[in-house]
Order: structure tokens, then C-alpha cells, then sequence
């Protein structure tokens, strides 16, 4: 069984547009056949460029390989290059790949990727959800409204979900990590006893801020959120000096939450050994694919430290993390995200019932690509899947999220 051919499908998902600008797929076939899909979730450059590093890392450590020596292949792709060392655009590339890998073999084996990890552990995994407008809801005035957060809030928690996210305290700039405005603070808080008076202890608050802040700002803003009691404090400043999250771990009460724009067991074992952070969100399209991942889960275990798998992507690799989360100890929940499109995709294989979901017994990935359905809809922007504003934060008129990706327009 060895690899032959690789195609990449780069897919904008139509309006709303929840999952960023654009998702890339990739799919392998062996010699004998056989196909499995993976996604790559990467933004440091463009799609078209990103496609070329796809293709540069397939025609190098993955053509003509077997796809079950997943091990070899990253130890290829993450040394050859005389690097050995975590790298945001080369293991992104990889983590596609080796998702792919993994459903190929699931294939080969007729099982699916879970029962090659270690088996069923979690019957069923806990789902918890990013607040996002409801139908009746002004899109535009939503962000900012503590009021319609709660609304969703109730919405979602009264369709089963035990858990919600939000992040109105922004804005997403290139400026970060800055001081927040008082009245990022002050709407920060408003959201928080909005929703916790809505929800109750239906579910948990978790509550998001994209590493927008500097290690002083951050704490004086997770000091202000205390009294709601969120599960998490996510990403609150940059993933650039990860020493720094211990800092905010020991001056605030609320459990410190990264991992989405990290790779590779090196860079979460950092934040592990110093206490920097209990949760970790790992994006498995980027952070190494489903086996590293599964390393890392090992490692956070001895640190009593769980996983929460974070999804702002596709369905591929909402499926990967389903699968690797089946089979985790230490598993929290999982990000979901739950559109038209991304059912439409995979043929409405993975389910939300209840705030749950649980895990399929199909072999592979348990999911079956819609390739027509994602070519119909090319992505013919210039932006990357997720952007950061220019603007600084405005300490004088507030500030308004619309995230990295605003909504579009029906």
C-alpha cells in the first residue's frame, strides 16, 4: 500500500461563512486505490501558496510511502528540512496529510480511526458551541450585545449544549497584545453575567479572547470575569512567548485555555511544564495530525491537564478530532460547529443530539467528502482564512469584534 497522488480542494464555505474564509482539503490515493481526506488548517500565507507547500511536502516525504508509517512520516517531514523544530505553514501542510493517512488505513483495516488509538474510551463526546446569531438577530449589532449573547446562549443550552463560547472583548488587531479599553473590560463583564443569569448552571461560560492581550491586560481583565466563574480563559495573550501564560495562570482564577495557533508536542509541552495552562486546544489540521496529538495527550495527562480540540475549519477536521477524542482519557469537550454546509459536506455523518455526539463506526474517519460539493464553491477571494485588522484598539469609541473572518452577507 503506498501513496500515489495527491489533490487539493481549497472550499468557500457560502454565507454565513462560519469556519472562516476558506477550508483546504486534501485527498490521497494509493496504487491500490484506495482514497482518504484530510484537512489543513494554515493561514500564514495565502491558499495558492499554501497549495504549493501541500504539494512540495507530498512530492517529498509522502509519494510513494505507506501510509500507515505515519511516525516516518513526520519525522521526514519535521527534520529533513534541517529544521526540527515547530513550523506553523510546513506542519500544517503535514497535518492534512497525515489525517488522510489515517483515514486510508481506518479504510484498509475496515475500522475506524479510533479503534487504531487505543479503542473506545468516551461512548459519547461532549459538544459545546461558539454563540453565533440567531435568524432574528441584527448580525451587525449582535457582537456587541450582551443581551442577544444571552439569547443564543438560552438557545443553545436548550438544544443540549453544556457549554458556550464567546469573545466580545476584541478588537482582532495587529497591535495585540495591548492594554484592553475599560469598556472592553466593562463589555466583557456584561456578557459574562448576561449569559450566566440566561443559562444558569445549565453550562459553562467559556469565554475567548484570540491572545489579543499583553500579560498585564490580560489579567486585569481575567481578574474582572472571576466573580461568572468561566470554565476557561482562552488564548489571553499571544502564542508568542509561552512562558508568559503562566503569569496570567497564577494571578487569575479562571483555567487558562491555548493551543489553537500552536504545533507540535514542543511548543504545548512548554506551556505543560510551566503551569501555563491546564486546557489545551489543539487545531489537528495544524498542530500535527492525529497521532502527535495523541502524544500530547499523554503528556498532558501526567500534568492532570485536559484537551479540548478546537475546530474553526471544515468537517474533516471536526471528524479527526471526533475520532481522536473518542479515545482520550483526559478529553474535556470538543468545539463544534454546526452549518448547513459543513452537514451538506459529509452528508450529515456527524450529529449534535442532545449537546452530544457519538463517535461513528464507520471505517476511517466515519465521513465521505461531497468533492462536488466543495469544488461548486472555489474560493476567488485575497484574504487569508482568518486576518487580523490593522486598526489598534480604540480606548475612546469602543470596539467592535467581528472576528478574523467577518460574516457574510446573504
Amino acid at each position: 500500500m503506498r501513496l500515489e497522488a495527491l489533490d487539493i480542494i481549497v472550499t468557500s464555505p457560502p454565507a454565513p461563512g462560519w469556519g472562516g474564509r476558506y477550508w483546504i482539503f486534501v485527498k490521497l490515493v494509493t496504487e491500490c486505490g484506495l482514497t482518504g481526506v484530510g484537512e489543513v488548517y494554515a493561514s500564514s500565507v495565502g491558499p495558492e501558496a499554501m497549495k504549493a507547500v501541500i504539494s512540495d511536502v507530498f512530492e517529498r516525504y509522502f509519494k510513494g510511502e505507506n501510509p500507515e508509517n505515519v511516525e516516518r512520516l513526520f519525522r521526514k517531514t519535521y527534520s529533513s528540512g534541517f529544521t526540527q523544530r515547530p513550523d506553523l505553514t510546513v506542519m500544517g501542510a503535514f497535518s492534512g496529510l497525515e489525517i488522510a493517512c489515517w483515514d486510508i488505513v481506518g479504510k484498509a483495516r475496515a475500522r475506524p480511526v479510533w479503534a487504531l488509538l487505543g479503542g473506545k474510551l468516551n461512548e459519547r463526546i461532549r459538544a459545546y458551541t461558539y454563540l453565533y446569531p440567531l435568524p432574528h438577530h441584527d448580525v451587525d449589532a449582535f457582537w456587541t450585545s450582551p443581551d442577544l449573547a444571552a439569547e443564543a446562549a438560552l438557545d443553545a443550552v436548550d438544544r443540549g449544549y453544556t457549554a458556550v463560547k464567546f469573545d466580545p472583548a476584541g478588537p482582532y488587531t495587529i497591535h495585540a497584545g495591548h492594554q484592553p479599553a475599560m469598556s472592553d473590560i466593562s463589555l466583557s463583564v456584561a456578557f459574562c453575567k448576561a449569559i450566566r443569569e440566561a443559562v444558569g448552571d445549565r453550562a459553562d461560560l467559556l469565554f475567548g479572547t484570540h491572545g489579543q492581550f499583553n500579560t498585564s491586560g490580560a489579567i486585569r481583565l481575567g481578574k474582572a470575569l472571576e466573580p461568572y466563574t468561566p470554565l476557561w480563559f482562552e488564548e489571553p495573550i499571544p502564542p508568542d512567548n509561552l512562558l508568559e501564560f503562566q503569569a496570567v495562570a497564577q494571578a487569575v482564577s479562571i483555567p487558562i485555555a491555548t493551543g489553537e495557533r500552536m504545533t507540535t508536542k514542543a511548543e504545548f509541552a512548554t506551556v505543560l511544564r510551566s503551569g501555563g495552562a491546564k486546557i489545551l486546544q489543539p487545531a489537528l489540521g495544524r498542530a500535527g495530525g492525529i497521532w502527535e496529538m495523541k502524544k500530547l495527550a499523554a503528556l498532558a495527562e501526567v500534568f492532570n491537564a485536559e484537551l479540548a480540540p478546537h475546530l474553526y475549519a471544515g468537517p474533516v477536521e471536526w471528524a479527526a478530532n471526533i475520532q481522536l477524542a473518542t479515545t482520550l482519557p483526559n478529553l474535556l469537550m470538543c468545539e463544534t460547529i454546526e452549518t448547513p454546509f459543513h452537514a451538506d459536506l459529509i452528508g450529515g455523518s456527524i450529529k449534535v443530539e442532545g449537546g452530544f455526539i457519538t463517535p461513528s463506526e464507520k471505517p476511517g474517519l466515519g465521513i465521505d467528502l461531497d468533492e462536488d460539493l466543495a469544488r461548486a464553491h472555489p474560493y476567488t477571494g485575497d484574504g487569508l482564512h482568518l486576518q487580523m485588522q490593522d486598526a489598534p484598539c480604540d480606548y475612546k469609541n469602543g470596539n467592535n469584534f467581528v472576528g478574523g473572518a467577518p460574516v457574510k452577507k446573504v
